[in-house]
């Protein structure tokens, strides 16, 4: 049974999910180079697959270490499986890219709730989301949780507020100087800012509404029960499980503010909706219900190459 299976943590779910992603990564992007491949695209495609398989081994990490979940693998499973149900997420490197940037800032978020090297932390997080929205320019609305975590963990020194602008200020620098140094001028902000629109007839396709359409009934009920425990968490523990509900929802509005939506934009949603469905599996005491939970998802990428 699935769930008995990655109900534990093993290195051995680590390395089936790695060759699950390369399965994926094979089948979605080797239509790419019908007519040949070079080794610079060779190369090119390995590190698009080493970026998502340490996007997985970060999220893995700091789920573990700040005890968002119980000791399992259904994160690392749950995420792999968003990939495949949405193979849009991984179509166009730039999100993938960016989405690895936003784990690294939300890993230390999460940590500042060990009152522990603060200054640094917020630093590190602005620079991180600041970094991803040079590779897709709405991820910065992800600035929104790090003073979100100020809030949460009562962290009130106004030098601690200043310190995220800082982040965003060192990053804005590198860019002028590598176009300074590149192309001798400032560089123009405006290519980096991206629209807005509400135009959503690209998810107008079979395939993708019923990956989302089960994705986010599961999420749903899901997130549910989540909000439903959050008063049962310790007063010490409360504030992550409420960040990790506002990443969510940053995911959200990140899809609908998307300006081309193409369907890898949902990669913003994957890692914070992933922790809450992890959670609710873990309350299940039905073992049959938690199976027929987690072979829904299993199951939606084969349903899509029927439609």
């Amino acid at each position: 049974m699935i769930t008995r299976f990655f109900s534990t943590s093993k290195p051995i779910h680590l390395v089936l999910v790695s060759f699950f992603v390369l399965a994926l990564f094979l089948v979605v992007r080797s239509g790419y180079y019908s007519n040949g491949i070079n080794a610079f695209q060779i190369l090119k495609e390995l590190l698009l697959y080493g970026v998502t398989l340490l996007s997985i081994f970060v999220l893995s990490f700091f789920v573990n270490k700040n005890n968002l979940t119980k000791q399992n693998s259904f994160k690392i499973l749950f995420f792999s499986l968003f990939l495949a149900c949405i193979p849009e997420t991984i179509q166009h490197g730039n999100i993938i890219i960016s989405n690895v940037f936003i784990l690294f800032a939300i890993r230390r978020i999460i940590s500042l709730r060990s009152n522990l090297y603060i200054k640094k932390k917020l630093f590190d997080a602005a620079f991180w989301i600041t970094l991803a929205s040079l590779f897709y320019f709405w991820s910065i609305l992800f600035l929104i949780l790090v003073f979100a975590a100020l809030i949460f963990f009562s962290i009130g020194q106004v030098n601690n507020w200043i310190i995220p602008f800082t982040g965003i200020i060192t990053v804005i620098l590198m860019v002028i100087s590598y176009y300074i140094v590149t192309e001798n001028s400032f560089g123009d902000i405006y290519m980096y800012i991206d629209g807005v629109s509400f135009d959503f007839s690209n998810y107008n396709k079979l395939s993708l509404i019923i990956s989302l359409t089960i994705i986010l009934s599961l999420g749903l009920w899901a997130l549910f029960f989540y909000i439903k425990k959050l008063q049962d968490k310790t007063r010490a523990y409360r504030p992550s499980f409420i960040l990790i509900l506002i990443a969510l929802v940053i995911g959200i509005v990140i899809v609908v503010m998307s300006p081309n939506k193409n369907g890898s934009e949902f990669i913003f949603m994957f890692a914070p909706l992933a922790i809450i469905m992890t959670n609710y599996v873990e309350s299940i005491k039905e073992t049959w219900f938690a199976e027929v939970f987690t072979w829904l998802l299993v199951l939606t990428p084969i349903a899509q190459l029927v439609f």
